[in-house]
């Protein structure tokens, strides 16, 4: 390499670092959106009643009546119930309005937040690229780079849900905080100056099986985030379902989500949408490591966790189509399956040794 070209790389990876922290700083601006979302769409009960009876006058006849009943010398309204058909042993429970709470102000500065993610998302894949062009290769070498992809990947697809109109928005919050975390790990703790690859990665398996591999485990981590979130819900559900009152915070909360089983549903289809192209993942790798070391398996610590993911996901998929696991149960189940993909991001590339030890941190 000529000594221009070294100058020009070094100066593109420096581009790169300061569009990595610039991102960082719009997240944050976005991450402070996202709290007032919140915030702002926490109405009380009077707010919610005017809502209500807005909308039982927009809808004329068919609206259900709102109740009125004394208190002291003050009339006082209830919200009107609104109640739906389902199958036997489900419950009749509505998706939340979101975030914003169905606020004007909350659904401002929702839609604010929403703008400054997609915007540091612009920003983080500049980064990338820049980081790819400094490097001359994929930019998911080492830990490092392949946090920064990751991370945009997961705002990526998070950024796709909402412009296909899918009620996602609630999870901004959430992602943009994970984001940040992701973003301040690999900055602080797993920076890696830009260098060449060692020659078994020199490789256009690079480009397919890494590739693939950070889009799971975006995409897995969306699917887990509704995962978790289904486990609050149902909880908040079945502790109403029994009669009992949850504290105010979390009723804020948990009554702006969509419901349990949209969330369950949610986490189901996510995941399963993705499986096959992890399992394509695992067969990549398998060539590649025929290609780069003569072998196709080899009992390396990140090909058997990445087979174990793929054991996890699978009885996970296989439970909700035979055996009918739907709730509790399941989500538990997909919770264990993204751990082992954690696990063998973080734990294996940091605590374990093997083959796959030259990515380094």
């Amino acid at each position: 390499m000529t000594p221009l070209a070294a100058e020009v790389n070094e100066n593109l990876a420096q581009i790169s670092n300061y569009l990595v922290y610039s991102s960082m700083a719009v997240y944050t601006l976005a991450f402070l959106a996202h709290i007032a979302e919140w915030i702002f769409g926490s109405r009380s009960k009077v707010g919610r009643t005017a809502a209500a009876l807005t909308g039982a006058k927009a809808a004329g006849a068919d609206a259900p009546a709102v109740r009125v009943r004394g208190k002291g010398g003050t009339a006082v309204l209830d919200r009107p119930k609104v109640v739906t058909r389902s199958a036997a042993g489900t419950r009749d429970v509505p998706d939340g309005p979101g975030a914003a709470g169905g606020t004007e102000d909350g659904d401002l500065y929702g839609r604010i937040a929403v703008s400054l993610t997609a915007l540091a998302f612009l920003i983080e894949a500049a980064g990338v690229v820049a980081r790819a062009m400094s490097v001359q290769r994929a930019p998911w070498g080492n830990m490092y780079e392949f946090s920064l992809t990751f991370s945009t990947v997961a705002v990526g697809a998070y950024l796709i849900l909402l412009a296909l109109k899918k009620n996602v928005r609630w999870m901004g919050l959430i992602l943009v905080t994970t984001v940040l975390l992701d973003l301040g790990i690999a900055t602080t703790w797993l920076y890696t100056a830009s260098d060449q690859l060692v020659p078994a990665l020199h490789s256009y398996w690079l480009w397919i099986h890494v590739s693939t591999a950070i889009i799971c485990g975006a995409v897995f981590y969306i699917g887990a985030t509704g995962t978790v979130l289904y486990l609050f819900r149902d909880s908040y559900e079945s502790k109403l379902a029994g009669g009992g009152t949850p504290g105010r915070f979390a009723t804020s909360v948990m009554e702006r989500l969509p419901s349990a089983a949209t969330l369950d549903k949610f986490s189901y289809r996510i995941n399963a949408a993705f499986f096959p192209l992890w399992t394509f993942t695992i067969i990549a790798g398998a060539i590649w490591a025929g290609d780069a070391w003569g072998r196709y398996w080899g009992w390396d610590p990140k090909e058997v966790w990445s087979f174990v993911t793929w054991v996890a996901y699978a009885c996970y998929l296989h439970a909700r189509a035979t055996v009918g696991w739907k709730g509790r149960k399941a989500a538990y189940l997909a919770l264990f399956a993204f751990a082992c993909w954690i696990w063998n991001y973080y734990g294996v590339n940091i605590l374990l040794n093997g083959k796959h030890s030259y990515a380094g941190v």
